[in-house]
């Protein structure tokens, strides 16, 4: 099957650049938004607008939005005591209108949030009970995972992505907003921007779908090393660090993606993102 047309739900930090560089590579792009003044920057980078809500219910033309190949879905779980609840009801209203669509791969954007901070790596299958995420929003993704690759309607391919670093991203930004640097020997599982794309526009490229990728730069340092080089680097005095040791944490590896996708990260490094403006 030629893929042409590509649906992203959610066009945010990540859905608008990414459908801009899709626009670049000839596909026909439809992009959602849930604000009417977000519509006309999404019509600027050449994506169709679609004003589009996703909450007790569909609100907006979902059938003409979903006239696709491919649903990217990037809506976030969001945060509170229900966030799985409510997430988990935002994926059924979807997988509804999926199956009265011609959408026939789903690109779905979860987060490594889903696997327990087990003090040691982690590889894809090590998320398997969502009672034991990283998180209620950890949680509420790998429930929309399951959901979503139980259904036969369409194929789904599930990127957990890792800290997101880019334009307004920057630890040098985080960095001002805290008074400490808690849990300073925890390794960092963080990518850039520009390997968010990549890897979502290989997949779509090779069609590698019925898959599940982690999604986060080879290198690991520690939160300690990672704020001190964006100190460094932005002129920006070094904040004290929480004095504790904690088996708190979780180091992501993304071999599979390497391996399966041939994928070569742009921003391999964290500290080097850290020293860096976007």
């Amino acid at each position: 099957m030629t893929v042409k047309k590509i649906s992203i739900l959610g066009c945010g930090w990540l859905g608008l650049p990414l459908g801009r560089f899709l626009c670049g590579e000839g596909f026909a792009v439809k992009g959602s938004t849930t604000s009417d003044a977000k519509l006309t920057r999404l019509k600027e980078a050449g994506i169709e607008p679609f004003k589009i809500v996703v909450g007790e219910a569909l609100e907006g033309d979902i059938a003409s939005f979903l006239d696709s190949d491919i649903l990217m879905l990037d809506i976030p779980p969001g945060r509170g005591d229900t966030v799985v609840e409510h997430h988990v009801g935002q994926i059924s209203l979807l997988i509804d209108a999926l199956a009265d669509s011609p959408v026939r791969y789903v690109l779905f954007v979860s987060s490594t949030s889903v696997y327990p901070a087990a003090g040691r790596e982690v590889v894809e299958h090590d998320a398997e009970d969502p009672e034991a995420a990283d998180s209620l929003a950890g949680r509420a993704l790998l429930y929309a995972e399951e959901m979503l690759r139980s259904e036969s309607s369409f194929s789904t391919t599930v990127v957990r992505f890792g800290g997101l670093i880019g334009p307004g991203r920057n630890p040098a930004e985080f960095i001002q907003r805290m008074t400490e640097i808690a849990n300073p020997a925890q390794p960092v599982n963080f990518i850039h921007l520009d390997d968010c794309i990549g890897i979502i526009a290989s997949i779509i490229r090779q069609g590698e779908w019925d898959e599940v990728f982690n999604a986060c730069a080879p290198l690991h340092p520690t939160r300690s090393e990672v704020y001190a080089a964006a100190a460094e680097s932005h002129g920006l005095a070094a904040l004290p660090e929480e004095q504790c040791s904690s088996t708190h944490f979780k180091i992501v590896n993304s071999g599979k993606l390497v391996t399966k996708l041939g994928y070569k990260f742009l921003h391999p490094d964290p500290l080097a993102m850290a020293r860096g403006s976007n």
